[in-house]
């Protein structure tokens, strides 16, 4: 029987129907270079529109242009209060073209349409959130002890120009994060967005406009990381970048910014332990799990691709999680309102995916679920279903390695100073989960976890004032809250002899 699509959109469709521009100074350009890029729909590798490849003079003049409306332009002259109020003229204009934003996701990235209007939601309330803040950031005075009569303060200033580079896994929600705080004190940005999928970057450019931000403000130039990225990561003018993407990357950004010791946020991959102990909620502790790796096609740092269960249970759960994988997450176009999960961003992230899959066999892993799409109706698409493995060790590729793909690796424990230690073998540090009915319990182990964000019976749940960030090779800094304003703008101590 055939699939029945929701129609896409009309305004996504208009907007896909032209050659895109990217954003320089208030205008929209074409690359220095003339080169330019497709961009597919994975789901039926189709090909949506093309983007200029920009590269190291785009980015230059993105630069000249930030920096320009931070020095000399109207942006620093405008008020902490008129900044909230184009923060909130831009959460509106989102929240109006909600429909349109979540059809241009869904045709870039392949996400299912609840999951990508979901982020646009998301999107809206972190713009709200750190509008809020714009009139809230504040020095203090400091009784000091030095001798005379003498008055101290202090003043939390902007950095500059902040560059933003973002991954293709959530496109519009992370451009946001790299727009929302920024703005919000002042800063100025160059958004470089992942060139798999451009389009809702280059929408929210428009809207950036129409929301009345003064030219310069907000640059968006596309291009590859390693032309455009690099450049900007480089780049002697940029006073922060925050990236998020992988860690290998993220290396190479910290050498990049050692020529102007620039300051650096970094949101990198992640291995995250999600630990089931017997008495949990049986049921809740599977649907969690399951929620866990599997959404957004497992294409999330924060996955928990690490499935570590008691082993009183271990047996039982692994055979139910996959029966509940088969179940519940069927694959399709994002398009589709039954589908639970999109196809992967491209054919190479598909192969890496199913690569990994057949590396933890040869290891040996079982596969309890999975494995390639390989139905007709998928033939051009890059999908794969829901994977789970059993009989895996912590020391196997599989359980080392970031798949990026709906691949979880299950491997039974015995107690919780056993579970704490496992779940620390690892270089990354982003995500966690704990399933117990026992808060004692699951606050022990939270504690002990060397991870910066942790569930506790349940996962994935983030809010524009809680800190978002990760230890070890997970990343450095925190976006969102009130770490992500004090991370966006420099202190500055100022004293006064008042004789």
């Amino acid at each position: 029987m055939p699939t029945t699509l929701v129609p896409v959109s009309k305004n996504a469709a208009k907007f896909i129907s032209t050659p895109k521009k990217m954003l320089i100074n208030g205008e929209w350009v074409e690359a220095a270079s003339g080169e330019r890029k497709e961009t597919r729909n994975p789901a039926t590798g189709e090909v949506l529109t093309t983007f200029p490849e920009g590269g190291v003079e785009d980015i230059d003049r993105a630069v000249a242009s930030a920096r320009k409306a931070f020095e000399e332009g109207p942006w620093p002259k405008i008020k902490p209060n008129e900044r909230a109020k184009l923060l909130l003229n831009l959460a509106d204009l989102m929240e109006e073209n909600c429909e349109e934003l979540s059809h241009l996701e869904t045709l870039d990235n392949g996400g299912p349409i609840g999951v990508t209007a979901a982020f646009v939601d998301l999107s809206v309330n972190n713009l709200r959130y750190f509008a809020g803040w714009a009139t809230k950031v504040t020095g203090e005075t400091i009784p000091v002890s030095n001798p005379g009569n003498v008055f101290n303060y202090t003043r939390r200033e902007p950095l500059g120009v902040i560059g933003g580079i973002t991954p293709w896994n959530g496109p519009l929600y992370m451009a946001i994060l790299k727009l929302s705080a920024p703005l919000a004190t002042g800063n100025t940005v160059v958004l470089n967005p992942a060139s798999l999928t451009p389009l809702t970057a280059l929408r929210l450019g428009e809207l950036v406009q129409e929301a009345g931000f003064p030219d310069g403000v907000v640059n968006i130039v596309t291009g590859s990381g390693s032309k455009a990225g690099a450049r900007l990561s480089e780049h002697p003018d940029v006073d922060k970048i925050t990236f998020t993407g992988s860690t290998a990357v993220g290396k190479q950004i910290i050498q990049a910014s050692a020529g102007n010791v620039k300051k650096v946020s970094l949101e990198l991959g992640g291995k995250s332990a999600h630990i089931i102990f017997a008495d949990a909620n049986y049921e809740q502790a599977l649907e969690n799990a399951a929620n866990a790796v599997f959404f957004n096609s497992g294409q999330a740092c924060i996955a928990g691709s690490r499935l570590f269960v008691e082993n009183k249970i271990y047996d039982q759960f692994m055979s139910d999680l996959a029966d509940y994988a088969e179940k519940n997450f069927t694959i399709g176009n994002g398009f589709d309102q039954s589908a639970m999960m999109g196809p992967l961003i491209s054919a190479k992230q598909k192969d890496q995916v199913l690569g990994y899959i057949d590396i933890g066999q040869k290891e040996g892993g079982e596969v309890l679920f999975g494995g390639d799409a390989t139905e007709s109706e998928f033939a051009n698409g890059h999908f794969v279903k829901p994977t789970v493995l059993a009989n895996i060790t912590n020391d196997m590729t599989i359980a080392r390695e970031e798949i990026f793909g709906p691949v979880v690796s299950g491997m039974p424990f015995k107690d919780i100073d056993e579970v704490i230690k496992l779940a620390n073998q690892s270089i990354y540090g982003l995500g966690g989960g704990i399933s117990t009915t026992n808060l004692s319990k699951a606050h022990r182990v939270a504690h002990g976890l060397r991870t910066g964000n942790i569930w506790i019976n349940t996962y994935n749940l983030l809010d524009p004032a809680t800190p978002y960030g990760g230890f070890k090779q997970s990343g450095l800094g925190r976006e969102n809250g009130k770490t992500a304003i004090d991370m966006l703008t420099e202190e500055k101590s100022i004293w006064v002899n008042l004789d």
